[in-house]
């Protein structure tokens, strides 16, 4: 039984002998690559671990999926890998994380590779963020790495803060010179995110006039420096502007209107934020009616959405005739009155959200809503109350349109009809689908 063992092992052994002398240098070459893996059962094999030979293209994709720490650390592996880590591609879109560890939750990017990004990589930039949180010091930090993109060609910054205040604890003059750098740099810009922050007009001047070719979308909520003739003047010049998003008092009839000029590309979304900074004592202006059938006949398509953060006193000039908001949000309590209005107004609405109304149900309210607007897909209900029946009726209503329905369990209240068991099959039926109500906000 042995010789016979002993045989068959010497015929393996000569038959391995003849086959690398067949293959020679490549079998040799393979093996420096290979190096010996113990299983669990103590046996071992050998297994190729050259990652250095892989295809750049595949390090790349790699090191993309990577977090920014580990990405640097495997940059050390090897030379290839360290070449990897360089190559452009990778540095077109980056996310500058500046904090300060004792008060914030941010994982800060390290100030080392900031230097090095700088150094190495300033021209290869085209999607930046900054994400900061509510200190003084990470927002000078993001005005100093700005102020260095002398080489930069950015197509998208986004200036983002955490919590406020952030940027508008700088100096004025200090942010908008860092600010100007880049506009004056870049020359592409087609997306520029500057919430909250002390950017002004003449600083807006300094975009169009580098950047008003390739300008698609500008969010520039909560911007006091900015006035009405600012932002007009981003309109007049910003013919390919897509996306607009800023506060109800930077909103005129002339900025309407200029948006609805021929030399004009359709707007597809003009966001708005509705809120008093003097609760109570704000005095908002009115919007012509004509002005805003002027956008309509000029951007059939486009996409409404406004954020209410008023008190009930507060809406007087609003929803008084026909607006074309598409996607409506109430973020403080709202009238029973409003809401009224707002079936009357609203044709074109496509989402509503109520975050709070009150102890009178919105029985009629809710049933207005659903015959005047025909295109009503998406609901929520926060701390408000309607009668089991009446939102049946609602949802018979809109039918199988309602791709989403999130209303808390409170605010429904059981009647003669429905109880809070009866009323999910009910639902359900008329939607297409099983539906139950939320327990906790999903807006």
């Amino acid at each position: 039984m042995s010789t016979n063992c002993d045989l068959q092992c010497e015929r393996m052994k000569r038959g391995r002998k003849s086959l690398e002398d067949e293959c020679r240098s490549p079998f040799k070459e393979f093996k420096e690559g290979c190096k010996k893996v113990k299983t669990t059962d103590g046996t071992s094999f050998d297994t190729f671990v050259d990652w250095s030979t892989l295809p750049q293209d595949v390090v790349l994709e790699i090191f993309k999926c990577l977090p920014l720490l580990d990405r640097a650390h495997a940059s050390q592996v090897c030379r290839s890998w360290n070449q990897a880590f360089h190559m452009p591609e990778l540095w077109r879109c980056f996310e500058f994380e500046l904090s300060q560890p004792a008060t914030s939750y941010l994982k800060a990017t390290h100030p080392d590779l900031i230097k090095q990004i700088i150094k190495k990589h300033s021209n290869h930039l085209q999607y930046v963020s900054f994400k900061v949180d509510s200190s003084k010091e990470s927002a000078e930090a993001a005005c100093d790495i700005l102020s260095q993109l002398v080489n930069c060609s950015l197509k998208t910054l986004g200036l983002i803060s955490t919590a406020r205040p952030s940027f508008m604890e700088l100096p004025k003059s200090y942010f908008i010179s860092a600010l100007t750098v880049v506009f004056v740099n870049s020359k592409s810009l087609s997306s520029l995110k500057i919430d909250d922050t002390p950017v002004d007009d003449p600083s807006l001047k300094v975009l169009v006039a580098n950047n008003s070719d390739t300008l698609k979308l500008l969010k520039m909520s909560s911007c006091p420096h900015v006035s009405p003739a600012g932002i007009l003047c981003v309109a007049d010049q910003c013919h390919g502007l897509r996306e607009l998003a800023l506060n109800y008092y930077l909103l005129s009839d002339e900025l309407l209107l200029a948006l609805s000029s021929e030399k004009h590309a359709n707007l597809e979304h003009l966001r708005i934020d509705v809120m008093s900074d003097n609760p109570g004592q704000t005095q908002f202006h009115t919007i012509q009616k004509s002005s805003w059938d002027a956008l309509m006949r000029h951007s059939p398509k486009f996409n409404l959405v406004m954020y209410f953060f008023l008190y009930e006193e507060e809406f007087g000039p609003f929803f008084r005739y026909e607006i074309p908001v598409t996607h409506l949000y109430f973020g403080h309590s709202v009238s029973k009155d409003v809401l009224g209005r707002v079936g009357m107004t609203c044709p074109r609405l496509v989402e509503l959200v109520v975050c709070a109304n009150g102890l009178r149900p919105l029985d009629e309210e809710l049933i207005r809503i659903a015959e005047r607007c025909k295109q009503l897909s998406a609901v929520g209900l926060g701390e408000c109350k309607v009668s089991c029946s009446a939102f049946v009726e609602f949802v018979k209503m809109c039918g199988g349109r309602l791709s989403q329905l999130s209303i808390m369990e409170e605010v429904l209240i059981p009647d003669h009809r429905y109880n809070l068991e009866q009323i999910h099959w009910e639902v359900s039926k008329h939607l297409g689908r099983v539906w139950f109500p939320d327990m906790m906000p999903t807006w």
